[in-house]
């Protein structure tokens, strides 16, 4: 019996474009965009990048400066039970800083580093608070996994995600 190779050749092609064409649909139209949907609906959010790997979905927000990241997150995490299932949600929100910003949370990091090493968590707040000055407001979130560092100065906004497993502490950008 001769094989010919044409028609294996094609049904092996045919099969792989309706499994992996499937598969990006499923992807597409399942997971991806009511996730887009869910995320662009909230209040504040400019724009979302979504990224859905086999272990996390990564999200690049852009958000307006007066968004309080908790109560954001909090919402993903709870409309977004089901789609986003076991994995793991990393956020990276775009930057709209100031140099003012940088600077105030230059001069902000040792103590915010000094309360996440001691597991002082509850001292970031008022201790931000009492450094904000001209103008700056800060806003503080906490959830089982991160502490939340909104800074606001007219349209700039800084929004920064501090881990709190110990050893893994990301006060220092690009950390």
């Amino acid at each position: 019996m001769k094989l010919k190779v044409l028609p294996i050749a094609l049904t092996a092609v045919i099969s792989a474009v309706v499994l992996f064409g499937g598969w990006f649909v499923y992807r597409q139209v399942a997971l991806q965009n009511p996730i887009e949907k869910m995320v662009t609906q909230y209040d504040g959010v400019n724009d979302v990048q979504l990224t859905i790997n086999r272990n996390d979905v990564q999200l690049k927000l852009d958000l307006q400066p007066d968004v309080d990241l908790g109560r954001l997150v909090q919402y993903i995490h709870k409309e977004g039970q089901t789609l986003i299932g076991a994995r793991s949600l990393k956020l990276d929100v775009v930057d709209h800083s100031s140099e003012a910003l940088e600077n105030w949370w230059g001069d902000a990091m040792f103590t915010v580093a000094q309360a996440m090493e001691n597991k002082q968590y509850t001292e970031i707040t008022p201790t931000l608070s009492k450094m904000a000055t001209n103008g700056i407001k800060v806003n503080t979130a906490m959830d089982d996994n991160n502490v939340y560092v909104s800074l606001r100065d007219g349209d700039a906004s800084k929004f920064i995600i501090l881990p709190r497993v110990p050893g893994q502490i990301g006060v220092w950008p690009n950390a």
